[in-house]
Order: structure tokens, then C-alpha cells, then sequence
């Protein structure tokens, strides 16, 4: 089916009992600033300055500027990209804090229900007391690819630089791999942001046979999440289907309008031959956002048929 046929979340697993849903607020991280939380077991000391700066331009070009360093934070100006405000076009700025607690990193039940590409993620959890924090500031300015490419350099310029580091939690998105799976990645790089860092999550619903997987973390890059309502799909499709079909959209910039169709699932293939509409919706799952609802025909719940 494609690259991201790797991805499977097996639903014979996935017992976290009744989970409460809040949709009454908007997605708190709606892709203005994009976060990274590394995870230590052990408390880690702030880099030298040289030698962050170095590891920053091997990644991000040799103009990236170190703009601020003492024992608080890092900032670097990555200035080999240029965010398009109303004001003019400025350098993003890459922040990385110092250490402290990880009792300060907000979590909730859904998001560490769909961890689902760290299997070790609640021990993680559990034994990391420490997180650094890097994030991006004033790059909403840049288009989707060029900040995809920053944020891909920046995370495998943070996975050298802090050798310790346990694993790394993705925000908006809630997902999480560990140092090694950065660093060994083998995806191609430009398909390597939506691997580290859009998340699919699959739901069962309550007392039905209905089930809902969306993704989350698309907003970064100023693009929609997808969404499926269906019974009687192997999850395992339908999540590799949502995979590539997300590829699809940050390769072509979003295409699909509303009412227009993409190719659907037949024998557990993407098939030309199947005809699955799309239409823009309120999301079903917290956050609360915007979705590409994917309407898979006779498969459809919520009393759809296409």
C-alpha cells in the first residue's frame, strides 16, 4: 500500500477502558508553535555553546545564528529560512530550554492511549523525571513544506546533540518515539515530519462496533487532519489508508475540497476502483477542530452510506 504500511495499531491491544472527551474547547496547540518534550532519566546540564551551535548548522545551514545561551535557553535563528509575516520576512527562531520536571508536562488519558509507536512509553513516562523543551517560534509564516523541513532538521539536530535523551514527545500531536527510532529513521526526508510527528489514533466506540481513527498534528503546517466513522474496515487498512492519504495531502498541498472523492480500500489495497467522499467536518475526537471527514460507503457509521 505504501510507505507507511509499517504502521499498524492492532485494536486487540488497545484495552484503556472508558475514556471522557472534552469537546467544548478549541486545540489548545493549533500549530502556531510546535513543541518538543525530551525525556531524561537522568537530569541533563545545558550543552556547551559551540558545540550546539555546531550540531544546529550541520542540520539547518551554516547561517543558523546562535542568538541567546546561557543557563536558562538556547535560541538560534535559523536563517536559512524566511517566514512571510505582514510586517516582512524573518528568520524562525529554534528555542531549547534548560532541564526541569517533567510533573510540569501535561498530559491527558487520550493521549497516552494513542502512544502507540513507543510501546514503552508509560514506563518512560513513569521513569523520566526530566524534560528539555524545544520549540519554534515565528514560523507560521513559513509554507508547509519549508517548515516540515525545518522541524524534521531541528528534531534530528536535537536527537544528536542530547545523546541522553530517552524519548521524544511530539506536541500537537501526543506522539512518541525514542532517541534511537530518530536516529536510525530510514524514511525518506521528506516524508519523515509527518512520521515523527501527525499521530493516527484509533477509537472503539462505547457499546457499538463502530470505530473512529483520526490523526492529530496536521495544523502545524497549516493543513487538515483526516478523519473515518466506519464498522466492518480492518483498522490496520484504514490507518495505513490514513497514513499515505495524509502524505498525499502535504505532498500536493491539500488538493481535496469538499464533496470530492479519494481512492478507497478494496482487499486491502487502495483501489481506483473504490470511491470514498471527502467533506470538511467538526472533528468527533477532542481536540476540538476541523477534520476531512472520509466517508468509506457501505463501511460508514453515524448514518452515513456515501
Amino acid at each position: 500500500m505504501g510507505l507507511f504500511d509499517k504502521f499498524k495499531k492492532n485494536n486487540e491491544d488497545n484495552d484503556t477502558g472508558v475514556i471522557k472527551q472534552d469537546l467544548s474547547k478549541r486545540n489548545e496547540h493549533d500549530g502556531r508553535v510546535f513543541l518538543i518534550h525530551l525525556l531524561f532519566r537522568e537530569k541533563p546540564e545545558m550543552p556547551e555553546k559551540e558545540y550546539m551551535s555546531e550540531v544546529m548548522k550541520k542540520h539547518l545551514g551554516n547561517e543558523t545564528e546562535c542568538f541567546a545561551y546561557d543557563n536558562e535557553l538556547a535560541g538560534f535563528a535559523a536563517k536559512k529560512y524566511k517566514a512571510v509575516f505582514k510586517e516582512g520576512a524573518i528568520p524562525p527562531q529554534l528555542m531549547i530550554t534548560k532541564a526541569f520536571g517533567t510533573d510540569e508536562m501535561k498530559t491527558d488519558q487520550i493521549m497516552l492511549s494513542q502512544m502507540w509507536d513507543c510501546p514503552e512509553s508509560e514506563s518512560i513516562l513513569s521513569e523520566c523525571k526530566y524534560q528539555i523543551v524545544a520549540n519554534d517560534m515565528m514560523a507560521a509564516g513559513l509554507d508547509s513544506a519549508e517548515r516540515a523541513e525545518m522541524l524534521t532538521n531541528y528534531i534530528e539536530a536535537l536527537a544528536e546533540m542530547f545523546p541522553n535523551c530517552e524519548a521524544m514527545l511530539f506536541r500537537p500531536s501526543g506522539k512518541m518515539y525514542k532517541r534511537e527510532q530518530i536516529v536510525s529513521c530510514d524514511v525518506p526526508f521528506k516524508q519523515r515530519f509527518i512520521y515523527y510527528a501527525v499521530n493516527v489514533r484509533f477509537f472503539n466506540i462505547q457499546d457499538t462496533n463502530d470505530m473512529v481513527i483520526d490523526s492529530l498534528g496536521m495544523s502545524v503546517l497549516d493543513l487538515p487532519d483526516v478523519q473515518y466513522h466506519f464498522h466492518g474496515l480492518d483498522p490496520n487498512e484504514v490507518v495505513n489508508h490514513a497514513y499515505n492519504l495524509l502524505l498525499y495531502i502535504f505532498e500536493n498541498d491539500c488538493p481535496i475540497k469538499s464533496g470530492e472523492t479519494v481512492d478507497g480500500i478494496k482487499d486491502g489495497e487502495m483501489s481506483r476502483e473504490v470511491h470514498w467522499k471527502c467533506q470538511f467536518e467538526d472533528a468527533l475526537i477532542q481536540p476540538a477542530r476541523t477534520v476531512m471527514d472520509i466517508c468509506p460507503n457501505e463501511f460508514a457509521a453515524g448514518g452515513r452510506n456515501g
